[in-house]
């Protein structure tokens, strides 16, 4: 389930590209914090605190204790934009959340296992998605939703409802999404379809031996 980890910020930050580029010269993210009816508070953080505070399993879901000057806020990342190129963190929203009431967040899915069957027909398997958008209180979320590939085959479709999720963590997609798929290729394809041609029919007569 997520972790949970302090970081400082400071209030008071001016606003604009100009005072936005001077931070980041000095190796601070600019940054807003709001919610829960509170009027929005512009901050900047250390990139290095940052980047400690989301070392853990939980990355970006992470429940911060956020330390505002002098008070602190019990907080999750809504949103991060990074530069187009450099692909550094370029600006941090966060959220304040009350850790009794559910959110909504996005939980990396990673696949475990290996699809023998899948793998000796000459398929691969494909994860449709990067991510799985999850309901639950803060101090709930996991880290992980790890998706078994072990019984697949190559006719095999993993959709959101066929996925088993922590007690209090429900999915807020379609049950019928795919989430995990097969995909084979072109040669293979080919290759059991010239087998099933050249089998003979069920009740067909064998060729005569020779």
């Amino acid at each position: 389930m997520s972790n949970t980890a302090t970081l400082s910020a400071v209030a008071g930050r001016a606003t604009g590209s100009a005072n936005s580029r001077r931070l980041r010269a000095q190796d601070r993210i600019p940054g807003v914090l709001y919610g829960h009816g509170m009027a929005p508070v512009s901050l900047s953080v250390a990139r290095r605190d940052l980047r400690v505070a989301l070392s853990g399993p939980a990355g970006t879901n992470t429940v911060l204790a956020l330390s505002v000057d002098g008070s602190t806020f019990n907080a999750v990342i809504k949103d991060m934009q990074r530069h187009p190129v450099r692909r550094n963190v370029s600006h941090v929203d966060f959220i304040q959340v009350n850790l009794n009431e559910e959110i909504t967040v996005n939980v990396p899915v990673h696949l475990t296992g290996s699809a023998k069957a899948v793998i000796s027909a000459g398929g691969l398997v494909d994860p449709a998605v990067d991510t799985i958008e999850v309901r639950t209180t803060p101090s709930n979320i996991p880290n992980e939703i790890l998706i078994d590939i072990s019984d697949m085959s190559t006719e095999t479709v993993i959709r959101l409802g066929d996925i088993s999720l922590p007690s209090g963590v429900i999915a807020t997609g379609d049950a019928d999404m795919p989430v995990v798929t097969v995909l084979m290729s072109r040669a293979s394809v080919e290759s059991a379809a010239a087998g099933a041609e050249a089998a003979p029919a069920d009740g067909a007569a064998a060729p005569p031996a020779e």
